[in-house]
This record gives C-alpha cells, sequence and structure tokens, in this order.
C-alpha cells in the first residue's frame, strides 16, 4: 500500500483527458498532473528534444514522490520512453493509438488514425500498424493546429470545425467504420466529430486501457492507496491555467508553475 501520488505528464492540457479515466477507475488515490504547455505541441519537434522534456517532467515527478509515472501523451510515449524505463527505477504506463481494436473489428476495412506527427513517424506507431493493420486500409492524418488551438482555449472555435472537416473528408470518403484519437488532447474534439461523421464509425481512445493499466500495475507491485479517503489531486501548469481549468471540474485548481 501506497499513499505516494500517481504522477502523469503531458505535453498540454490533453493529457487531462487520461488523468480523468485514472481518477474515475481509482478515486482514492493523489494524484500530479504536469502540463508542459509552453513546449506544446510535442508533435512537431525532433526525437532528440522530445526526450529531454520528457526527462525534465519525469524528474519534477520523481522530486514530487510520485511512485508511479503516466505518460499521458502520445508522441512522448512512442519517442522515449523507452529511454524513460532503461534510465529511471519506477514503473511507467504509456499510451499509443488504439490501432489494435480498430483493426480486428472494421467491417468496412478501413479505419482513419487523426495523430500528431510525432505520432504517425515513429517506429513503434509504424510497428503496431504493420503486425494489426496490414490487410486493411489506414488513412493517417496529422491534426496539425489542432493542439494549438485546443491549448489556446479555442476547443469549440469555428477554426477547430473547418480544420477537422478537411482532415475528416478522406478518410469519410474511404468509408471507414473506426476513427481512432491518436492525441490525448484529442478526446475533448469527439462532441464535434460526432456531429462531423457518419453516424456508424466508432471513435476509439485509449483513456480507459490506460486506467485499467495504472490500475494492474500498482496492484502487481502492492501500490494501491487503500487509505486515503480524501484524496489531493495537484494540477501544474506553465502555460495558461484558464485554460486547463475549463476542462476540469472548479473544485479542482490549476496552479503556474514555471519549470
Amino acid at each position: 500500500m501506497s499513499t505516494q501520488p500517481i504522477g502523469i505528464f503531458d505535453s498540454g492540457v490533453g493529457g487531462t483527458s487520461i488523468w480523468k479515466e485514472i481518477h474515475r477507475l481509482l478515486p482514492n488515490e493523489n494524484t500530479i498532473y504536469l502540463a508542459d504547455s509552453a513546449n506544446a505541441p510535442y508533435g512537431l519537434k525532433g526525437k532528440e528534444t522530445i526526450i529531454n522534456l520528457s526527462i525534465k517532467n519525469t524528474e519534477y515527478l520523481i522530486d514530487k514522490g510520485c511512485k508511479i509515472i503516466v505518460v499521458a501523451c502520445n508522441t512522448a510515449t512512442t519517442n522515449a520512453i523507452h529511454v524513460l524505463r532503461e534510465t529511471y527505477d519506477i514503473s511507467f504506463i504509456g499510451i499509443e493509438p488504439a490501432i489494435k481494436p480498430a483493426a480486428l473489428n472494421t467491417q468496412t476495412k478501413a479505419i482513419g488514425i487523426l495523430a500528431t506527427k510525432g505520432t504517425l513517424t515513429s517506429d513503434l506507431f509504424h510497428k503496431t500498424t504493420n503486425l494489426f493493420a496490414s490487410n486493411i486500409k489506414v488513412i493517417e492524418r496529422i491534426g496539425e493546429g489542432i493542439v494549438e488551438l485546443i491549448e489556446s482555449g479555442q476547443l469549440d472555435s469555428e477554426d477547430m470545425k473547418v480544420l477537422l472537416k478537411i482532415y475528416l473528408k478522406p478518410m469519410i470518403a474511404a468509408n471507414i467504420d473506426y476513427l481512432v484519437l491518436g492525441c490525448t488532447h484529442y478526446p475533448y474534439l469527439i462532441p464535434i466529430l460526432v456531429d462531423l461523421l457518419p453516424k456508424h464509425v466508432k471513435i476509439i481512445d485509449s483513456g480507459e486501457a490506460v486506467a485499467r493499466q495504472t490500475k494492474a500495475i500498482l496492484e502487481k507491485n502492492n501500490l494501491l492507496d487503500i487509505q486515503t479517503t480524501h484524496p489531493i489531486n495537484q494540477f501544474f501548469t506553465n502555460g495558461n491555467p484558464k485554460v486547463m481549468q475549463s476542462l476540469l471540474d472548479s473544485k479542482f485548481k490549476v496552479e503556474y508553475l514555471d519549470f
């Protein structure tokens, strides 16, 4: 049993979609969420930069006493998690696009993947795609500009809808029946995507699976918190706190952190 917090980091506010799933499944756990919004999006950066930023975030969370770290960023997972696991004596939970369930369940033999450049060009992404989706049509689109709009508080803007229509057009033309979201910012787009996509298209993100894996690793290592009744959930960002606050219940407070 451990009352130490679960550490979670992302390139920005998007990973709060992962935090929500973890908090729903493990409501008694203390958590620390770290948003590196000043450097968002990671998806446009080089691999070495992504690794260095991930190391910086990891060391901050370790210094705060975290017992496990969730890399709530597809780009950081696909480019840096192997380095983190080799460097630090702590368990890491990663996240990658849920290609497998989409590929196994598609009836039209066509799926769409909306992700960042950093994820779509990574070795891990290509390995997963080749393993599970070699016999189906995969329409990949880099969601250029989406993270920037979300990080600037323009989630429901007309600019966002225009971008999404452009990115979805070739997927709809290919008759996809699954859309895989390959960035933790993107689950916040689901209400807009539902309006833009044909009714038969199912949208998949990885949040629930990440929460289950987090619980499993904590159980395996005897680190589940069975004592805390009033957990402390801390949220830090080096960007605009109001943007993250708009995505969270008002009872959770977001603090600005210069890091």
